[in-house]
């Protein structure tokens, strides 16, 4: 993935979802040739000159401050997110960054036992490129069950946007597939070189035509809590709320958790799923997906 390029097109889609009006500038009487703000006002609302601007959107200034980025942030509008992901497609990888492996990820036991407790909602643990690590039973019953898949199918982005049942079971589908591309988006931008997110990226381009839509958006996101709705065809509909929280001690794994309104169908629901789905002689209601190479 070339820097410069995904730069440039980063800022030109930012510029261009953004008007004069939304950005509080005046109409100057000017005819328009672009859909959203010119270089020339961006740079005018960042307090640089258009010549840095163009530079620093064409990833040739080298360097640029913490206030010159904030003040760039602020003109395009830009969630936090999305300031994230500015920061990391300037931030240059040396040599020896490029050349560190990413070895197998690991769930720690800890963290297991921790999805063992929460055995009544939903919980599963995400890894680089949302590889799934590990899942209760409740999060196999009502996503899908990953453990089944071959190795490298154990991906949530693949699961949405590759698997038809996904369509069928998650609610709003469109939204939360194209809120994994923008995970994934994000990851990029922090991963350049990562050679297995890169073979992801191409396998999804050749088989998903949504996802080169959402993907030439360079929308980005960190999903940090909201809304699920899925269709089981056991229990029928169910509504989650979920949380996401960063693993202490490993920036690169997730846990995500499926809360539910007590006394609400969604709870009565997955009562009834959780124990049509408990093993008969009891067992493993954890599993996890073997490392991820």
């Amino acid at each position: 993935m070339d820097s410069r390029s995904e730069l440039a097109d980063f800022l030109r889609t930012r510029r261009n979802r953004l008007t004069p009006d939304q950005a509080g500038l005046p109409e100057d009487g000017r005819a328009r040739r672009v859909p959203g703000l010119r270089r020339d006002e961006v740079a005018r609302l960042a307090g640089v000159s258009t010549e840095y601007y163009t530079r620093l959107e064409q990833g040739r200034a080298s360097n640029p401050s913490p206030e010159v980025l904030d003040a760039v942030s602020q003109a395009l509008h830009l969630d936090a997110s999305e300031t994230e992901h500015l920061r990391d497609l300037l931030t240059r990888p040396n040599a020896a960054t490029r050349r560190t492996p990413t070895g197998p990820q690991r769930v720690r036991p800890g963290l297991h036992l921790m999805l063992q407790t929460l055995q009544h909602v939903p919980a599963y643990v995400l890894g680089r490129r949302t590889d799934v690590l590990a899942s209760n039973r409740l999060a196999r019953a009502v996503l899908t069950d990953f453990d089944a898949l071959p190795v490298p199918a154990r991906n949530l982005a693949r699961y949405y946007l590759l698997d038809p049942s996904a369509r069928e079971t998650v609610g709003d589908w469109e939204r939360a597939a194209a809120e994994t591309v923008g995970i994934l988006r994000l990851e990029a931008g922090r991963r350049p070189h990562d050679r297995q997110l890169a073979d992801l990226v191409g396998e999804l381009m050749l088989r998903s035509p949504e996802f080169t839509t959402w993907w030439s958006d360079h929308r980005v996101l960190r999903c940090t809590h909201g809304a699920k709705l899925h269709h089981h065809p056991v229990v029928g509909d169910l509504d989650f709320v979920f949380e996401s929280f960063p693993v202490p001690g490993d920036v690169d794994q997730t846990l995500y958790v499926y809360n539910v309104e007590p006394g609400s169908p969604t709870e009565e629901a997955l009562r009834l799923l959780e124990s049509w789905t408990a093993p008969a002689l009891g067992g493993e209601s954890v599993r996890s997906a073997p490392p991820a190479v």
